[in-house]
C-alpha cells in the first residue's frame, strides 16, 4: 500500500535537508512520545548503514521497529526502509529547489505485508484509505510549515 504526498516548503533547500536529516532531533521527539530509541549501528557521520530500534506501546501492545538509512544523497534524496513484525515499509524522500528560497518536498511511503496479520492491517487501512490520506497529507503539511518556521526565525 502506498501513501504520497507533497508539499512546497519556503525555505532554501540545503535548510530543508538539513532539517530532514537531523536523526539526534527525531530521536528526541520519538523519546518524548513514549518510546525507547536505540542507535544500532557505530557510524560517526551520517549516511547509508544507520540503524535504530525503537520500542513503543501501540493500541495496547508492545512494539519494534528497526529503520535503516538506506539512501543519504544530500540535499535531494533520503531514503528509509523499516520493519515491524510482519510489515516491511520505505520511506522515500524527495527534495526539489523551485528557487533559492523554495523547496519541494515529495515523500513517499511503501506498507508491504510479509504475514496474515499485517495483511489484515493493510486491508483496514485500504478500507479507510480516503481518511488515511488526508491524515498523511496533513502530518507532513504541518512538519513543512514547522521546517519554513525555523528558517524564518534563524535567518
Amino acid at each position: 500500500m502506498k501513501f504520497s504526498t507533497r508539499a512546497d516548503i519556503d525555505a532554501p533547500i540545503d535548510h530543508v535537508f538539513a532539517e530532514l536529516s537531523d536523526f539526534p532531533a527525531f530521536e528526541r521527539g520519538a523519546m518524548r512520545r513514549g518510546a525507547l530509541v536505540k542507535r544500532l549501528d557505530s557510524q560517526q557521520t551520517r549516511g547509508p548503514g544507520m540503524q535504530w530500534q525503537a520500542d513503543f506501546t501501540w493500541r495496547g501492545r508492545a512494539r519494534t521497529v528497526l529503520v535503516d538509512l538506506a539512501d543519504f544523497d544530500g540535499p535531494n534524496h533520503i531514503g528509509l526502509s523499516g520493519k515491524s513484525g510482519g510489515l516491511n515499509g520505505f520511506c522515500d524522500i524527495e527534495l526539489i529547489e523551485l528557487s533559492p528560497k523554495k523547496t519541494r518536498m515529495k515523500l513517499a511511503l511503501d506498507l508491504k505485508p510479509q504475514t496474515l496479520s499485517a495483511r489484515l492491517l493493510i486491508q483496514s487501512l485500504k478500507l479507510a484509505k480516503g481518511s488515511v490520506d488526508k491524515r498523511f497529507q496533513s502530518r507532513v503539511a504541518e512538519y513543512s510549515s514547522e521546517i519554513a518556521a525555523r528558517y524564518r526565525k534563524s535567518a
